[in-house]
């Protein structure tokens, strides 16, 4: 769609001039519109040319890094014609927190949403990449795009404009800290080793049955078995030799949803799940990550089930990159209905901000349940329920820390030189530019 920065009265007065030169027999007159309705017409047909041919395009050293990480991103446009552009400014879409090295992020009507703008000038078959420094200091996906296009002719006369859809994603995932930075301890922090049996079983598995013993569990009991058998019959259970480590992460950090959200409690608590996760596949364990949260521009659960795969610890530490602070359900409702689905030699771990009568209840009905939970707290009032079979960290200090990094500043007229190759020109701006010829 052509919008027109030539108003239509000048084409009307074109035609009256041409008609005065008509009928006053002047040359002076036919000659000035002759020239205005040539210049309005190439000039509308420059216009109509100007984004025909016109590529963009996003290119990140790394897709996903660890928050505080520089990386690259080039922005790259391209011109397959042989007619020149004059001039081309491009608005990309772009988290409105984006930390550039160089350069700025342009605010817009959306509080969450800014924009990188470009202007370029590109020669027949030519393409220019553009290249930012980029070092983000919050997790979370950050979305690009679409973009918006805006060319024109080479008088300003005419220009149009087109949008893009195309979209580019950069995952930035929680930091990772020791368990001693933590206050956790380092030598067992989930409980004794030697509770844990090399080889144990794994109840959700059965694949016989044998006479009972006295020291089995009544839990053991085959009573179909039994039954039939006219005696008592135990249950053979397949053995495994993986622990497994389930990090249940309560996004929400007041009891009650309407009370709101403390995001820098909410990022240690990402934190310390991704700290504990890392841990615990250092350490072998089946890892998994439940969370009563909701994967960004979805309504499906936050869940990474519990796997030796040697990608574990990425599909988690994306998961917490996408935690918000908006909880789907509370974290005892999701206890609840999670749990059954889990082994029953699992350890439950617990990583909440806070903690209330309703979650205490309800870790003691699954301790009762014979479950072995874990239970870390950022809250400082959390009671001590080791006595109580459940083992407790409260990791204290943590509340109202503003744990964001201050904004780096560039000196003022600092001015970073790239190396450039054959072909390459340097450009006005701040910022490398590289030119090259296409083929």
């Amino acid at each position: 769609m052509g919008i027109p920065m030539f108003n239509e009265s000048w084409i009307a007065l074109s035609i009256i001039i041409s008609v005065l030169g008509l009928l006053l027999r002047q040359p002076p007159l036919l000659a000035v519109a002759s020239l205005l309705l040539t210049v309005s017409g190439v000039s509308w047909a420059w216009s109509r040319c100007s984004l025909r041919g016109v590529e963009y395009g996003r290119k990140f050293s790394e897709q996903r890094v660890f928050q505080g990480e520089e990386l690259d991103l080039i922005v790259r446009v391209t011109n397959r014609k042989f007619l020149p552009l004059s001039w081309l400014r491009v608005d990309d879409q772009v988290p409105a927190d984006l930390a550039l090295l160089e350069g700025k992020v342009l605010p817009s009507s959306q509080p969450e949403i800014g924009h990188l703008s470009n202007l370029f000038a590109l020669r027949w078959y030519e393409r220019v990449n553009r290249l930012y420094r980029l070092k983000p200091h919050r997790r979370g996906f950050y979305a690009f795009g679409p973009v918006q296009m805006r060319s024109g002719d080479f008088f300003g006369l005419f220009q149009r404009r087109q949008t893009l859809q195309q979209r580019d994603w950069l995952i930035v995932y929680p930091e990772v800290r020791p368990l001693a930075e933590l206050g956790l301890p380092t030598k067992d922090p989930f409980g004794e080793s030697k509770a844990w049996q090399r080889i144990f079983e794994d109840p959700s598995r059965t694949v016989g049955v044998r006479e009972y013993q006295p020291q089995d569990s009544f839990r053991r009991i085959h009573w179909k078995a039994s039954a039939r058998l006219q005696k008592f019959q135990s249950r053979l259970y397949e053995p495994t030799t993986s622990q497994q480590l389930v990090i249940f992460l309560n996004v929400a950090t007041f009891p009650k949803p309407w009370q709101g959200i403390v995001p820098d409690v909410l990022e240690e608590a990402v934190i310390v799940a991704a700290s504990i996760a890392s841990y615990g596949v250092g350490q072998k364990y089946q890892v998994g990550l439940l969370a009563n949260g909701s994967v960004p521009g979805s309504d499906q659960p936050l869940k990474v089930l519990p796997s030796r795969n040697p990608q574990q610890l990425t599909r988690i530490l994306e998961a917490l990159a996408a935690v918000t602070g908006f909880a789907t359900s509370s974290i005892e409702q999701m206890l609840n209905s999670e749990s059954p689905r889990l082994s029953w030699g699992a350890t439950l771990l617990l990583v909440t901000a806070t903690v209330y009568d309703d979650l205490l209840a309800n870790l003691l009905r699954l301790r009762d349940a014979g479950r072995r939970l874990v239970l870390v707290s950022l809250s400082e009032d959390c009671p001590d329920l080791a006595d109580q079979g459940i083992r407790t960290y409260v990791l204290s200090g943590t509340a109202g820390v503003d744990f964001r990094p201050p904004a780096r500043k560039s000196p003022p007229g600092t001015i970073r030189v790239e190396p450039m190759h054959q072909g390459e020109a340097v450009s006005p701006w701040a910022r490398p530019v590289i030119r090259e010829k296409m083929p």
